[in-house]
């Protein structure tokens, strides 16, 4: 059967889309208020068990929820929590011996009657997990076979006809990810944890890069010594094309530096740049940043100061690096 598109104005498609977030924003408020009581109770006792858990966080769910279920898996194993999803109807035919004693089992079920996943509620119990039911129903057989209920319900869906799990699968959302961030919190889980679960990514490459891996080193790095002339200093930026030059002592150590920010300063300003040696031309004491740290810390420090160029010293204070914008680009840490 094809049914046709009624012709509605755009002014009504937005209001619809509007009462359809309107909607989902109540059901969210109304589950945040729910934790002022024995659902914050409930709550609180199943991220007990989840960080008691000798095993795995095991995900359930049939239908939407258990699309809901396998991203809920997801965030919770890349944010320190070992979990994986379970498909009900494949438990059936030998996933289930994915669940082990000592693992905790999060079963999702807005009605909490779907049938896949409470025919396994006897063989889960026997194995001693602990059962989580997050249902929209705490009356149903899934709750009263769990441990703790994390009480999902909502007053209405979005959909138009209240059938379609929209508001009850943005709870069951909202609820997992809330989960996950107190489970995070509490296990101590930092960026650098985070990254090395996502080293393929961008955020990876932030967290997990060090300067020193990006940075110019050896000949690559411009310097003169203090009594280099202007016409040295000059030859030295456009060698080394980095739009600056430190300005070292004999023994290496760094005195200042001298950019192309400085050069059109002082020709505006009208000095006799020829006249003067490097020690006189540059900055002192220059802005500088270790080689130990993470890439991602030069990239802030550049953004906060305005500068495209830093230069990198060891913990003595040795120049032993730079680095530009151009080159974090190059190495996608920006």
């Amino acid at each position: 059967m094809t049914l046709s598109a009624p012709s509605l104005p755009p002014a009504t498609l937005v209001d619809l889309a509007r009462q359809a977030l309107d909607i989902e924003a109540r059901a969210l408020h109304d589950l945040r208020a729910r934790l002022d009581g024995e659902s914050g109770a409930a709550f609180a006792r199943a991220v007990q068990a989840a960080l008691a858990c000798r095993g795995r966080l095991v995900v359930m769910g049939m239908g939407k929820s258990g699309h809901v279920g396998r991203k809920i898996a997801a965030t919770l194993a890349s944010t320190g929590t070992p979990a994986l999803f379970v498909h009900p109807a494949e438990a059936h035919h030998g996933d289930l011996g994915m669940v082990q004693p000592g693992d905790v089992v999060l079963a999702i079920s807005n009605s909490g009657e779907s049938e896949e996943l409470t025919a396994l509620l006897p063989v889960l119990k026997r194995q001693g997990v602990t059962l989580i039911a997050m249902t929209g129903k705490p009356a149903s057989a899934l709750a009263r076979h769990a441990d703790i209920v994390l009480d999902s319900a909502v007053a209405q869906e979005a959909c138009p006809l209240n059938l379609a799990p929209t508001a009850s699968t943005t709870t069951q959302m909202a609820l997992g990810d809330a989960l996950a961030v107190v489970l995070l919190d509490a296990r101590g889980f930092k960026a650098e944890d985070f990254a090395r679960s996502h080293p393929g990514g961008s955020l990876g490459r932030k967290l997990l890069t060090h300067l020193r891996d990006v940075m110019r080193a050896g000949d690559a790095v411009p310097r003169v010594p203090a009594d280099a002339g202007f016409g040295a200093v000059m030859s030295e930026m456009s060698a080394k094309g980095l739009g600056a030059t430190a300005v070292v002592d004999a023994e290496g150590r760094l005195l200042g530096v001298f950019t192309d920010g400085d050069l059109r300063r002082k020709i505006e300003a009208g000095v006799d740049l020829r006249s003067l040696n490097a020690r006189q031309l540059m900055t002192a004491a220059p802005r500088t940043i270790r080689d130990d740290v993470l890439a991602a810390e030069a990239v802030a420090l550049m953004e906060t100061h305005r500068i495209n160029t830093l230069l990198v010293t060891d913990a003595s204070g040795q120049l032993v690096g730079a680095v530009s914008t151009n080159d974090l680009m190059r190495a996608k840490v920006i």
